[in-house]
């Protein structure tokens, strides 16, 4: 268990500015591809956090920048953090938004790595959000997004911020119990009878749950969604700069790993460990348009619509929908941003 005296002022949400930070990245980028590979095949070729669907992109990122700007315009700076990439967004912001061109930075690995160059090149969201706070001119009040995470309707900056903390969105839960047995089970198995000790496969629940318990939470903890994050840059900070060594055991793993602890879960749990009761329902839909069916897709949209209190939609794994609904997915995002991508 670890115990500081985090940053714990709050400040005022209402004067203090709200940064977007966005995660993105292209995987048939073909020199990101190699450099990918030459990695992977120092685990002989496989490794269970390196499913080719997490580095796809359809260009989902121009969808997710353009709603922040329409429905959360009180947003002072995005930024979109890349690995010695651009997402070509420049064009779609000057057509749409042109007064916001200056608002919009592409951030590279090597800003927010400075000083843990070692740690580099990294494949691992996990790792790259640890790092998020190290962003220069990155406001105390941020959101962290992944690049498949769209705003629905208008938000006001209490959606993400009140009283000087962040809303905290999730639910508590009882520690993955199930999940940690069988996992503990098959690599007992498999060392004992088939002689292997494969990694296991990474758990965005058990890597949540890592957070929590090396912050002293035992019976339960706070689980978040596939949504935008409020978070406060000095509470992470303070905790990472405290111990560089538990950021530095954090950050060394290239691919997704089991042990590693969620930067959310993290912050989440710091968070309440002083005093912060700002929770919140995750107000999102979550779509993932692989072997669904016909009509899942406009279900989906269909509940964004018609539910006033839905603020956000996630559409993860595009890349692996059919043709069909891919365009059909496009298709609902232009009509609601009202833009012709």
């Amino acid at each position: 268990m670890c115990q500081m005296p985090i940053f714990d002022t709050p400040m005022d949400s209402k004067t203090v500015p709200i940064d977007i930070v966005v995660a993105w990245v292209d995987g048939a980028d073909p020199i990101l591809h190699k450099k990918r590979m030459s990695y992977l095949n120092l685990d002989n070729g496989a490794h269970p956090g390196a499913s080719a669907t997490r580095f796809h992109s359809l260009n989902e990122v121009h969808f997710c920048v353009l709603s922040i700007l329409k429905f959360a315009p009180f947003v002072r700076n995005i930024f979109v953090v890349t690995d010695q990439q651009d997402p070509k967004i420049h064009d779609t912001i000057k057509e749409y938004f042109p007064s916001r061109i200056s608002d919009i930075r592409i951030v590279d690995h090597t800003e927010i790595f400075e000083g843990f160059e070692s740690y580099l090149p990294t494949f691992n969201s996990i790792c790259i959000s640890n790092m998020l706070w190290r962003i220069k001119g990155l406001s105390d009040q941020f959101v962290y997004f992944n690049d498949d995470i769209f705003l629905t309707r208008p938000l006001n900056p209490e959606d993400w911020f009140k009283n000087g903390r962040p809303v905290l969105r999730g639910k508590w839960v009882l520690p993955p119990y199930e999940r940690l047995l069988w996992d503990e089970i098959k690599a007992g198995f498999q060392k004992l009878f088939l002689k292997q000790k494969k990694e296991r496969v990474s758990s965005f629940q058990v890597n949540q749950w890592n957070a929590a318990r090396r912050l002293g939470f035992k019976y339960r903890y706070f689980r978040s969604g596939h949504t935008p994050l409020a978070l406060n840059r000095q509470t992470l900070k303070a905790f990472l700069e405290a111990y560089p060594y538990i950021l530095k055991e954090n950050i060394k793993h290239r691919f997704r790993n089991y042990e590693q602890f969620n930067t959310v879960a993290l912050a989440n749990h710091l968070e309440y460990n002083i005093g912060n009761r700002n929770f919140a329902s995750s107000q999102a839909v979550y779509m993932q348009p692989h072997n669904r069916g016909d009509g899942y897709v406009n279900r989906k949209f269909m509940e964004c619509e018609q539910d006033k209190n839905i603020l956000f939609l996630c559409v993860q794994s595009l890349d692996l929908a059919t043709k069909k609904d891919q365009e059909y997915v496009l298709k609902r995002m232009n009509e609601l941003l009202e833009t012709q991508l």
